[in-house]
């Protein structure tokens, strides 16, 4: 009876967070330096007249930024989600371990030696995530390395690849048109254009998550126990460093080093629904949507004339954030 309740709650809070997704955008299309009511916005959808301001607000501003925020939001949280779960790491996320840095500096030499191939951006940065997740990984299991360990390797990828993208844009300031904001991380200047091809990789990497959740649970106890269990662990781990590095991938390629995302959403959402990744796994994508939506609205409206970056406010979030996750993790060792 109980397991019955704890899974009627858990659907309930999937039911919440998918209304608070759609809050969060029409809030994010509504709200602005220019306010749209939400009748303005839907009669601006359905008669489409280019003429009126709230036309060319919603459709060539507000809405391609929020659906990049509802697409990153998503895609990070459920890399992360992911990534710990594969790592047994609490305290991995694609930022932390340096996934976003392996995509960040393979976009920026795509952008260098293929400016006009922006079709290629998302398929660069997933190989150059790939890349970075199975160097971490291999590290992690090949070493059994501490949390703490893997976490400096991380930082360490993160500084190289951060050395590279500034060595990039030095030799090349031309390589990437914004290149500031895809540093920091931003959804500003964003087009229905630039997310014409980079939501199939997003599509492709959430249904693969979604597929892979009860063998993510297996994992998560132990590579023996998976193995007792008939699961081909080696394959089943590649896929889902694939799907991982899929989704953190196709999110930097239009968003930029976005931060954070990945640690402090499934983190949430395991304290409110816990750790089984059945639930897990969609809670992070509603979650991860909204949160993004909601910052990037606080972002370009709490400080007003000026914008701030969401990439900023994030790890004003996330940085805090990260530093209690140590300090409790390192506590509960000692004890």
């Amino acid at each position: 009876m109980l397991k019955k309740e704890l899974h009627l709650n858990r659907r309930l809070v999937i039911i919440i967070l998918a209304g608070l997704v759609i809050l969060a955008a029409l809030l994010g299309v509504c709200l602005g330096a220019v306010n749209v009511s939400p009748l303005d916005f839907i009669d601006a959808l359905i008669h489409g007249e280019t003429g009126r301001m709230a036309y060319r607000i919603v459709m060539h501003v507000r809405l391609p930024r929020v659906l990049g925020g509802l697409l990153a939001g998503g895609a990070l949280a459920v890399s992360g989600c992911i990534l710990q779960s594969l790592l047994q790491n609490p305290l991995a996320s694609p930022n932390v371990i340096g996934v976003n840095g392996g995509a960040g500096i393979c976009v920026l030499i795509c952008a260098s030696f293929f400016p006009a191939a922006v079709s290629m951006y998302p398929m660069a940065a997933f190989l150059g995530a790939l890349l970075t997740a199975i160097l971490v990984y291999l590290i992690s299991m090949g070493s059994r390395s501490s949390k703490v360990t893997l976490i400096l390797t991380g930082i360490a990828i993160s500084s190289i690849t951060g050395a590279g993208m500034n060595f990039i844009l030095t030799v090349n300031p031309d390589a990437y048109v914004g290149a500031s904001d895809f540093l920091i991380g931003g959804l500003s200047g964003l087009t229905m254009k630039s997310l014409r091809f980079v939501w199939i990789y997003i599509l492709v990497g959430l249904i693969g998550a979604f597929m892979l959740r009860r063998e993510l649970n297996l994992i998560r106890l132990g590579q023996d126990t998976a193995k007792s269990l008939g699961l081909n662990v080696p394959v089943i781990r590649f896929l889902l460093l694939v799907f991982a590095a899929l989704l953190a991938g196709a999110a930097i390629s239009f968003a930029g080093m976005i931060g954070f995302v990945g640690l402090i959403i499934p983190h949430a959402m395991r304290f409110i629904i816990g750790h089984d990744n059945i639930y897990l796994v969609p809670a992070s994508a509603l979650a991860g949507s909204a949160f993004v939506v909601l910052c990037d609205l606080v972002s370009r409206t709490a400080f007003s004339p000026y914008e701030l970056p969401v990439g900023i406010l994030l790890a004003f979030i996330g940085g805090p954030f990260f530093i209690y996750l140590v300090v409790r993790y390192r506590k509960a060792n000692r004890d």
